[in-house]
Parts: structure tokens; sequence; C-alpha cells
């Protein structure tokens, strides 16, 4: 599964869209986060995604869970979210 990347400055209807076309192609997307900023960003873009997808008939779940990741040879905690079709 592919993993998309939020920032704090990544634009939300972007992400959306990414988070969309992913899940039309494989049914399931999977986020990841590190910071309060960047956790925010990505939970209005699964929001946002929701709302691309209602037409099509698509709802859209949301799975969080934590991931440790290294930044810079740094040990950080980011958030995952696992978005899937149902």
């Amino acid at each position: 599964m592919e993993i998309l990347k939020v920032s704090s400055k990544s634009a939300p209807n972007s992400v959306a869209g990414a988070i969309a076309n992913v899940i039309r192609e494989s049914g399931s997307a999977e986020l990841q986060a590190v910071g309060a900023g960047a956790a925010n960003q990505a939970i209005k873009a699964v929001a946002i995604a929701r709302g691309y997808l209602a037409p099509t008939g698509i709802d859209l779940i949301c799975v969080p869970a934590f991931a440790s990741v290294e930044i810079d040879g740094e040990e950080r905690t980011a958030i995952r979210l696992i978005v899937e079709s149902r």
C-alpha cells in the first residue's frame, strides 16, 4: 500500500484528490503525518475526500494508528490514517 506523506504545509484539497485517486484504484490508502499541524491537514483531507467520493457511492472509513519513523536520524512518532472504502 502506498503511503501518502502529509506535512503541515500540505494543501488539504490536493491531498484529498490524491486520496480519492488511490481509493478509486486500490480501495485503500494510507496517510502518514508527523506533528499536530500535519495531522490536522491529514484529517481535513480525509473529510474533503469523503465529499469527492460520496457522489459516486463510495463512503470512507478512517482507522488511526501510531507508527515510529526515523527523520534525520531521530526516532519520531507519526499518526497513520488507514483510509478504506466501505
